[in-house]
C-alpha cells in the first residue's frame, strides 16, 4: 500500500479535514511551508487556501501522484507532532520527539490488534480522520502493511 492509498481509503471529506488541520506555523518550523505552497500550486498559502484546494488535492491523489501524497502527508504529520509522540509512547516505540530510527523493527512493537487498541485509546482526543491517517501511515511505514485499517464498530 502507498500513501495515496491511505488518503483515498479515508475518502474526500476526511482529506478535506486533514488539509484544514495543517499548521502553517509548524510548516515554517520544519521548513516545509514554501515546498507545500509550490506543490499545491498556489500563490499564497493560508488557512483559506488550505480549505479551498481540497477538490484539486483530491484530484491529484486520485491520479496516484505518490510524490505529492508523500509531501502532503509530511505537512499533515508535522502539524500534529503532539499526537505522534502520544501514539508512539502508547505503543512503546522508542523515538526522539516523534521521530524514530528508519531501521526499527516495527513488528516488535506493533503486535496483533495494535491499530484497534490505539484507535480506541485516542478516539475523542484527536479527530478520527487524523488518527486513522496516522495509524495507517505508521502501519505502512513500519510493517509495510497492504491493507487499510478501519476501526471495528
Amino acid at each position: 500500500m502507498h500513501v495515496c492509498d491511505i488518503f483515498l481509503g479515508l475518502g474526500e471529506p476526511a482529506v478535506g479535514d486533514l488539509m484544514r488541520s495543517i499548521s502553517l506555523g509548524k510548516l515554517k518550523t520544519f521548513q516545509l511551508f514554501e515546498r507545500l505552497k509550490t506543490r499545491l500550486h498556489v500563490a499564497k498559502l493560508n488557512t483559506e487556501t488550505l480549505r479551498k484546494v481540497g477538490p484539486r488535492v483530491w484530484e491529484r491523489l486520485s491520479g496516484n501522484d505518490e510524490e505529492f501524497a508523500t509531501e502532503l502527508s509530511q505537512a499533515i504529520l508535522v502539524s500534529h507532532m503532539d499526537m505522534i509522540v502520544a501514539v508512539l509512547n502508547f505503543l512503546q516505540i522508542p523515538h526522539e520527539e516523534g521521530f524514530f530510527a528508519k531501521d526499527i523493527d516495527g513488528a516488535k512493537y506493533l503486535t496483533e490488534g495494535w491499530q484497534q487498541r490505539t484507535f480506541e485509546n485516542f478516539r475523542g482526543k484527536y479527530p478520527d480522520a487524523l488518527l486513522l491517517f496516522y495509524l495507517n501511515h505508521l502501519g505502512v511505514e513500519l510493517l509495510k502493511e497492504g491493507q487499510l485499517f478501519a476501526p471495528a464498530a
